[in-house]
Order: structure tokens, then C-alpha cells, then sequence
């Protein structure tokens, strides 16, 4: 039988470790990349009877620390069993020798990721709003997690976590430059200068969008299933993950043709300050100078598309949809730029 070949990949040696670590797994896979996965690469694995999810980093050019195996298993590892519904998670490997990195398996959560506002427009606008308040309800349970309590006290150093934000993204988006920025330069200029005052320390996902959750539409229930990739997940200020929601929202309505996330502008799903309203009714986080995190946001998602944008340049990427991303840069620099001046 010949070998099926997969970029990131070695399913021989896989199969070997899969198969020791996993009681039942078969050591003969196969596999197939999910697209649309833009940093991480994630795999469908299956031994012909049972399917599993792998996830590695990405080939090529990366920041050491912007993808941590070991930390998105252990994230959700610890979040099984709260509020939250995360995959359940299998095992662990940080041998690179097996498939050149570290990895992690976990199970295919049931369910579906809307990424695009023409995938939600088929349910009705009544059945997008629930969706889209479920997003925000299943936020405000992630940040309700207390991290002692589950055993991510020590997960990150939430003191100073802001002013280390707009350091670390800063440092990344200068490892990826191709071309001037100075949009970036002056936003991150502003951003140094007005750090605020964080908000109490919670579990902060890093990433949090409707197509980093899995909804459950089967029979009309819209379930969320699980919440995926915790990459960048750590401690700290979890406004952080509402204002880049927002930054999500406010990219799509500003950017048509390229591949990004436009679920936001689908009939129905709650208007940015409906979420912003939404959150605040369930939290009781001053949400006062909102824009600065809002401005953060689009720092952070810029330097995060560059550095695709740089690995595509570089030919490092896997899948599709990669030839437009650095067109995006300019719209969310602005759009940053503009949050500071809303206060």
C-alpha cells in the first residue's frame, strides 16, 4: 500500500506513537488538512474506524512562543468538565523526532465552524442571533473560570499582561515586515504611551471568533460544542478577547474579496455594541476606554497576518487562501487607529 503523503505529516511514524499512546488506535492512517487554518495546521486523522484531531504548528518562519503545543493541550485539558466546552484531549508529544514538531491529539468535536456570512444566511436571521448570543454567553463562561480552581494558577503572568502585549505583538509584527508600515509604527506609538489599567486576571483564549467554536446546527438546536485553538492562550486581561471579537467584526465589514472572517455582518448576529452590551450585562468588568483594547486588537491581529503574509512571500504556507492577506493589514491598521481616537 503506498504511503499517502501530507505536507506536516510523517503518518508512518504517527501511526507508530499513535498507536501506543491511544489504546485501540491503529498504526495505519490516513489524514486530511481542515482549510482555512491560518496558523496552526490541523488535521483530520483516521485509522479507517475511529477519527481523531491532530494539531502542530505551522511550517516555516515562526515566533518561538506563538505556538505552544504543550500549552493549548493543557488549556483545555483543564477546562474539561467547567462551563466551557472544550474537545477532549488524548495525548501529548513533544518529540519532534515523530513528525518534526511537538503535537497533540484530541478528539473531532461534533459540530461546525461558520466562518463566512453566507454559510449562517441559509438559518434565518432569528437562528443567527442565538448563535452569535451564544458566542458572547460562552465568553463570559470562559471568563468566569477561576484559574486556581482548575489549575492555571501559574498558567501566565497576568501582571503587566497589557504593556507585555503590545511589546510581544511589536516584536512579532518587526520578525515578519516585508514593506514600511507606518500605520503600525504610529498605532504601536500610541498604544506604548496609554497603557490602562487591566481589568481582574481570567482565562484569556487569544483568538476568540465564531469560526474558533463549533456550533452544533444539526434538527435546529445551534449548540455550542466546543471552543478550539487555544494557541495563544494565557493569563490575564480577558477584555482582550472581547475587543478582538469586535476587531473581527469591524474587519469583515471593512474588507470584501480577500478570505477573511465576515460571519458578523450576517442578518441577525448581534451588532457590535449589542456584544459589547451583551458582555457588559454578564460581567461586571469596567468596560470604560474600551477602544484602547479595541486598538490593541488590531495591532495584534495586523502582526499575526503579516507573519502569514511573510511565510506565503516565503512559500512556507499550507492550503489556500493565503495570496490576499497582506491587503488586510492596511484596513485594520486604520481601523486601530480610529478605536484610540473613540476612547
Amino acid at each position: 500500500m503506498e504511503t499517502q503523503t501530507v505536507p506536516g505529516l510523517d503518518l508512518d511514524r504517527l501511526g507508530e506513537w499513535l498507536s501506543s499512546e491511544i489504546l485501540g488506535a491503529g498504526a495505519s492512517l490516513s489524514a486530511e488538512l481542515i482549510a482555512g487554518g491560518k496558523s496552526n495546521l490541523t488535521f483530520v486523522v483516521t485509522d479507517g474506524i475511529a477519527e481523531w484531531i491532530v494539531r502542530r504548528p505551522p511550517l516555516g518562519h515562526v515566533l518561538a512562543t506563538a505556538h505552544d503545543m504543550g500549552r493549548e493541550y493543557r488549556v483545555m485539558s483543564a477546562l474539561h468538565g467547567t462551563g466551557v466546552p472544550v474537545p477532549r484531549t488524548y495525548a501529548f508529544c513533544d518529540d519532534p523526532a515523530v513528525i518534526g514538531s511537538e503535537f497533540y491529539v484530541m478528539e473531532r468535536a461534533p459540530g461546525c465552524a461558520f466562518r463566512h456570512a453566507h454559510q449562517l444566511e441559509p438559518l434565518g436571521a432569528a437562528r443567527t442571533r442565538d448563535i452569535s448570543e451564544r458566542l458572547v454567553d460562552t465568553l463570559l463562561a470562559l471568563h468566569a473560570v477561576v484559574p486556581d480552581a482548575v489549575g492555571l494558577g501559574d498558567f501566565g503572568r497576568p501582571e503587566g499582561f497589557l504593556g507585555r502585549q503590545v511589546a510581544r505583538w511589536h516584536k512579532q509584527l518587526e520578525a515578519s515586515y516585508t514593506r514600511d508600515l507606518p500605520a503600525a509604527d504610529e498605532l504601536h506609538r500610541r498604544l506604548a504611551a496609554s497603557v490602562p489599567a487591566e481589568s481582574a486576571t481570567g482565562i484569556v483564549h487569544g483568538d476568540y471568533r465564531l469560526d474558533n467554536v463549533l456550533v452544533d446546527d444539526a434538527d435546529d438546536i445551534d449548540r455550542v460544542t466546543a471552543v478550539i485553538d487555544w494557541e495563544m492562550a494565557t493569563l490575564g486581561d480577558p477584555l482582550t478577547d472581547l475587543a478582538l471579537m469586535v476587531v473581527y467584526g469591524r474587519l469583515g465589514e471593512a474588507v470584501s474579496g480577500a478570505d477573511v472572517v465576515d460571519a458578523a455582518s450576517a442578518p441577525g448576529f448581534l451588532r457590535e455594541d449589542e456584544i459589547v452590551a451583551r458582555y457588559a450585562a454578564g460581567s461586571d468588568r469596567d468596560l470604560s476606554g474600551f477602544g484602547w483594547y479595541v486598538g490593541l486588537g488590531a495591532y495584534k491581529l495586523a502582526a499575526i497576518l503579516e507573519g502569514i503574509h511573510f511565510r506565503y512571500l516565503a512559500g512556507q504556507t499550507v492550503g489556500e487562501g493565503f495570496d490576499r492577506i497582506g491587503e488586510v493589514i492596511h484596513p485594520l491598521l486604520d481601523a486601530g487607529l480610529t478605536a484610540l481616537k473613540e476612547g
